[in-house]
């Protein structure tokens, strides 16, 4: 079985996002399992509470459940054009010791968003790249996903009702589960 270690960038409650994630959960080809995560209750990051208490419990498990994962998928809001800072705090917590940037060395990546707006999340996408250099991860670029239009096509709990885009994603990743099945150096 092909782990999928999926995290939604989103806190809020009906989040396209997450809802985005949950619909890959569902979509998921066989042999291949997205796992669903949440980054609520990661604190924004502070050194000295690191120096003081060490990692925040909800961080070691999102560590945890990335090391038993054989790639990740980062599901994407777009805010201001870029990264919504919840979630990039989230990566890095992740990436700080004992495991931190090992952990992400050379795991396969893929990327994903949902926006009400006309772009999708392009431009949140693209800000994520340094993030993925940085950590050395194997970004898979074969495939593009970005949800335009969101609230047309979720309900309001967040659930992905639109049977095109239900289409584009389980071909997504279909695409990512090729990708993931070759062989690595």
């Amino acid at each position: 079985m092909t782990r999928i270690f999926g995290l939604a960038g989103s806190l809020r409650r009906a989040s396209f996002n997450a809802g985005l994630l949950r619909a890959a959960a569902e979509l998921a080809p066989a042999g291949v399992e997205v796992e669903v995560h949440s980054i609520a209750d990661v604190p924004i990051y502070d050194g000295d509470l690191e120096a003081e208490t060490g990692l925040p419990e909800a961080v070691v498990r999102l560590q945890e459940g990335l090391a038993a994962a054989d790639a990740l998928l980062l599901v994407t809001p777009e805010y201001n054009n870029g990264i919504p800072g919840a979630f990039k705090n989230t990566i890095d917590w992740m990436s700080r010791p004992p495991a931190g940037r090992t952990l992400f060395r050379g795991k396969p990546v893929a990327i994903i968003g949902a926006s009400p707006g006309n772009f999708g999340t392009t431009l949140a996408q693209t800000h994520w790249l340094p993030v993925i250099r940085t950590l050395g991860m194997e970004p898979w670029f074969e495939g593009r996903l970005m949800v335009s239009r969101a609230g047309e096509l979720f309900d309001g709990n967040g659930t992905l009702t639109d049977e095109a885009t239900r289409a584009r994603l389980t071909e997504f990743l279909a695409g990512f589960a090729r990708f993931l099945g070759r062989p690595r150096d």
